[in-house]
């Protein structure tokens, strides 16, 4: 597993243009929370600041990725709604959330649930 620390570990999410950057990702950061989203998608566009407070408060790597233009994604990783928040670790699929628009504390729980050794505590 790649350790991650405050230093390497942006506080926003990383806009991803493509499969082989998601791929790269996937490769080099472990725990990673990816956004699979779609241009013009209301849900998805609110919950970009619920990300970047995710990214903070959990100090793991988060990244979105715009699968429309590649169907491949969507076949691959089983795209079936937006926006689909999906955990890997160690480049693997830990766990996965397709119920709409969450909150802060829903997915830093849903991190928690499927990841281990990250702080998900938040600070009040």
């Amino acid at each position: 597993m790649t350790e991650q620390t405050s230093e390497s570990t942006p506080n926003k999410p990383i806009r991803l243009a493509d499969r082989d950057e998601l791929v790269d990702l996937l490769q080099s950061r472990s725990p990673v929370l990816i956004e699979f989203y779609t241009k013009g998608c209301t849900l998805c566009q609110s919950i970009e600041p619920v990300l970047g407070n995710v990214a903070r408060a959990t100090g793991i790597t988060v990244g979105m990725i715009n699968p429309q233009f590649d169907l491949d994604l969507v076949e691959e990783h089983n795209i079936k709604s937006v926006p689909t928040l999906i955990v890997f670790d160690d480049g693997a699929e830990v766990g996965r959330l397709a119920e709409g628009f969450q909150g802060t504390d829903a997915v830093v729980d849903f991190i928690s649930d499927h990841t281990d050794g990250v702080d998900t505590s938040t600070e009040s």
